[in-house]
């Protein structure tokens, strides 16, 4: 059984209320939705798992306990074993192989949505619907903008996806077009 999105925002509002956390569940899923589609996959299923990759960071943001405390709530629940094995790969210490084209994709889109949001953000329209993917790669270059991002993790997910930068960035800005009104990134901000 393939647990809905209904399933999965729920379990996820359970566990985290910071509307920044939210807003990247929520746009990690349409990245994943949008990739699903992209390669002929179930885009519930890959949507589902974007959504509750996440699901624990709020009260266990440390590698010590992220995204392991998550794994343990999605077992316990008996989520399938495709989605956990993803939430478990989306995290590079853990050492856990993305042999699914799922898999690959999370860890792909999950920091890039981060850096996406952030170039939108500081545009003045405060849009992604502006936003082109030379931007992004000019933004990506300066290592003090959204240091947080883990840009190490994008390359490597691009590499793992076969996907180039350029490509791959305006797949996750169209993505996160789809979802603008939820994040915000509309213009209704500016």
């Amino acid at each position: 059984m393939t647990p809905t999105r209904k399933d999965a925002w729920a379990l996820l509002t359970e566990h985290t209320q910071q509307d920044s956390l939210l807003k990247h569940a929520l746009a990690v899923e349409a990245a994943m939705r949008y990739y699903a589609r992209l390669y002929g996959e179930d885009e519930e299923l890959w949507g589902v798992t974007g959504l509750i990759h996440d699901l624990d960071y709020e009260k266990h943001p440390t590698a010590d306990e992220h995204p392991m405390a998550g794994v343990a709530i999605l077992e316990e629940a008996n989520w399938p074993r495709e989605i956990i094995d993803a939430v478990k790969g989306h995290a590079t210490y853990l050492n856990v192989p993305r042999e699914t084209k799922m898999a690959q994709t999370l860890f792909a889109v999950d920091e890039l949505t981060g850096l996406i949001i952030a170039c939108a953000l500081v545009r003045p329209s405060k849009s992604v619907n502006d936003l082109k993917a030379s931007s992004v790669r000019k933004k990506w270059k300066d290592k003090a903008f959204a240091r947080g991002v883990n840009r190490e993790d994008i390359e490597l997910g691009m590499q793992e996806l076969g996907v180039d930068r350029n490509t791959h960035i305006t797949h996750v800005i169209e993505a996160l077009r789809e979802v603008a009104p939820e994040l915000g990134l509309d213009g209704s901000l500016a």
